[in-house]
């Protein structure tokens, strides 16, 4: 008996050793990384990340869809004149899917994977090339802190290819590797045979299966902006002209209708044609991993500005006249293959119409949606355009109630030439939130659109004409109606100047947080104060004052917090409130998750607004410390660099609470010390009622 109280007593004396010495989840534990070159002929090679990732995580992918709040995974090198990058990095096909909570895109692997970037060598000589790696590993209950990795790998020069090779005959593929780890990858210079494809390939339980964009959706988002194309003066007028030619020339009517949809399927067949070149060359492909790019969507924002201002009458963006005159001298061959040169010489010579129409979308589908629906996308625009051409050689008497051609086509390609130049400015802001320029605060996109719909209103009120426009006696109904509408948006858009949520447009606009002044330029006075609704309640009006100090920022359910532990912990002890910590990601789901669904609540939102006094820690913040915070740490008996301010939070985290999930909600006391009313996080406080237990707990105990 005593021999076995010993043993249950050494058990419990295990088990409570195990628990104090529990490692802390990290991203680089979930997710191995083994980096190899795999050199090849005619001075090129391989540089192959190959990716172990443990069951039941995941890791995002390099490409995430548009709207996604997650953190890409990057691959990157830097540049030297020893060798050059052959195009962009390469990854499988990642698993699609859509979190109804957060009403988002996710994009992300599981199981063993591979990254690829190919890079010609350009030295004689062996020299070492440098990159960094970027990824963060989430399972369904959250995300780990991101893992900045550093490269450092041996490429032998070009010349030493082919006496590597010969030195082994079994293996003539060498490679030197590195092995992924807290600290600088380290260079193992022992060279290993490369895998074979089967010994690469792993078995994945569970597979999600991908949801892609409704291909139903991409038809006929890309038929309507054909008929948009339809509509504009270089291609309208082009109707009855064109089925007049085709019905008189033809001996019969039913030969007539043949000729009639041999143009029509040119024209499709020219524009499924346009999609297989960008697709079969690549540049869909090399569109997609651009379009989280900041300088892309700088390159779109350029290209829509300029397309806009064609559509306004600036200038007009044209083909080379002679590829319209070859095309032509063709269309004059007749037959089958002088009809699809007509067809050929309308998509031509109608380019400075349709051209701002079909760039815009050729890179939207081209960004978003691959080469499926790149191909469906192209389709159906061509259907739309020759639709009209094979309806009225069948029903000619339609072409008399046809509207006559005349200024109301140039009003119609105006009115798209503003819209286009106002959606050119999500491109522009997208790309200042991503770079963290605060250029274009939210308050100036509003005044930017306000400036361009205020104009287009007094445009459709004939107040304004532009360089193809006809005078206007008098309005027409159609464009009164039109007027009306754009007024009314505007004024619709200008209570945003203040703050307004606009929920109509808000997909297209910065973030409420990312303004100028937190609350809107309401909050410009010099008492440093706003005014809030103390509660989500409609019938409760009563207002809050809440102090605005240094530090502090709008954050979710507009609430004001802080991003500084320290700013944070001096303002809760001048106002004598408890802090609300709240760790935090940029990029994490469940915190989105936990803002949207629980913090919003009645009863938990007044909490959180007037009786406590929150910090935001994003351990994602890519932002470099001063070099004098910078440090390193033990994390698992291995170095943990301390270099962002993401890594500060999350070092605090871990060092102070043993964890590294997110979100994760500590309550202090004005002094700095936890409330023992424990931790709280979405797997155990997803519930509003569970977790205003908890916040209510602790706000009782501090007032004890």
């Amino acid at each position: 008996m005593k021999s076995l109280f010993k043993s249950l007593i050494l058990l419990v004396g295990l088990s409570a050793t195990t628990n104090l010495t529990a490692q802390v989840d990290l991203s680089q534990d979930k997710a191995k990384w083994k980096i190899s070159v795999e050199q090849g002929k005619n001075c090129e090679a391989t540089i192959v990340a190959d990716i172990a990732i443990e069951p039941h995580w995941h890791m995002n992918a390099m490409v995430l869809p548009k709207g996604s709040f997650g953190l890409a995974t990057e691959f990157k090198f830097v540049p030297s004149k020893d060798y050059k990058l052959i195009g962009a990095p390469s990854e499988p096909k990642p698993i699609l899917e859509h979190d109804e909570t957060a009403d988002e895109d996710l994009a992300f692997h599981e199981g063993r994977i591979k990254l690829k970037q190919k890079i010609k060598i350009l030295s004689n000589k062996d020299f070492t090339i440098k990159g960094s790696y970027f990824f963060t590993t989430c399972n369904d209950n959250g995300c780990l802190p991101p893992y900045d990795g550093k490269i450092n790998l041996k490429i032998k020069g070009c010349e030493d290819k082919t006496a590597e090779m010969e030195g082994t005959n079994d293996n003539p593929s060498q490679t030197a590797t590195i092995q992924a780890s807290n600290d600088d990858n380290k260079i193992d210079d022992s060279n290993t045979s490369a895998k074979t494809d089967k010994e690469d390939k792993t078995l994945v339980s569970d597979k999600k299966e991908s949801k892609k964009q409704s291909l139903w959706v991409v038809f006929i988002g890309a038929f309507f902006s054909g008929f948009i194309a339809l509509i504009m003066p270089c291609v309208f007028p082009m109707i009855p002209m064109t089925v007049s030619f085709f019905t008189k020339r033809s001996k019969t009517r039913a030969q007539g209708i043949k000729n009639s949809f041999l143009y029509g399927g040119s024209i499709i067949l020219i524009h499924v044609l346009l999609g297989a070149i960008v697709a079969g060359t690549g540049t869909a492909d090399l569109l997609n991993k651009w379009s989280t790019s900041a300088y892309f969507n700088i390159f779109f924002f350029l290209m829509l500005f300029v397309f806009g201002l064609s559509f306004l009458g600036g200038f007009e963006i044209q083909l080379p006249a002679k590829w319209v005159n070859k095309a032509d001298e063709k269309a004059d061959k007749g037959g089958v293959v002088g009809i699809f040169f007509m067809a050929l010489v309308l998509s031509l010579a109608s380019f400075s119409c349709t051209g701002p129409i079909l760039g815009g979308l050729l890179g939207n589908l081209s960004a978003n949606g691959g080469g499926t629906a790149l191909m469906v996308g192209m389709f159906a625009f061509g259907f739309a355009l020759a639709l009209p051409f094979m309806l009225f050689a069948i029903f000619p008497s339609l072409l008399n109630s046809m509207p006559n051609s005349g200024g109301w086509l140039n009003v119609v390609k105006v009115f798209l030439g503003f819209i286009e130049i106002a959606f050119a400015f999500k491109f522009l802001g997208a790309a200042d939130t991503t770079m963290q320029w605060h250029l274009l605060h939210r308050e100036v996109f509003v005044a930017i659109w306000i400036g361009i719909f205020a104009t287009l209103s007094l445009y459709m009120l004939g107040k304004i004409r532009l360089p193809h426009d006809s005078p206007v006696d008098k309005l027409s109904v159609g464009r009164a109606m039109m007027a009306t509408t754009v007024i009314a948006f505007t004024m619709y858009l200008i209570p945003g100047l203040w703050g307004a949520p606009l929920n109509l447009v808000n997909a297209y606009l910065p973030p409420d947080f990312y303004a100028e002044v937190p609350g809107g330029l309401s909050n410009n006075d010099s008492s440093n104060t706003i005014s809030v609704t103390g509660s989500t309640d409609p019938k409760d009006s009563t207002k809050v004052s809440i102090e605005v100090v240094d530090g502090m920022h709008k954050g979710p359910q507009n609430i004001m917090a802080f991003k500084d532990y320290d700013k944070a912990l001096a303002y809760a002890k001048k106002v004598n409130k408890p802090l609300f910590i709240d760790f935090t990601g940029w990029g994490c789901v469940n915190c989105r998750k936990m803002e949207n669904s629980v913090w919003g609540q009645p009863g938990i939102i007044e909490h959180l607004r007037n009786d406590v006094v929150i910090v935001s820690l994003y351990v994602d913040e890519r932002t470099e410390l001063p070099k004098k915070e910078q440090k390193t740490i033990q994390v698992n008996g291995q170095d943990f660099s301390v270099v962002t301010v993401g890594n500060k939070w999350t070092a605090k985290q871990i060092e102070e609470y043993k964890t590294s999930s997110q979100p994760y909600y500590i309550l202090q006391t004005p002094e700095g010390k936890d409330i023992p009313v424990g931790s709280a996080d979405y797997q155990n406080h997803g519930n509003p009622a569970v977790f205003k237990k908890w916040l209510e707990k602790g706000l009782e105990m501090h007032k004890k």
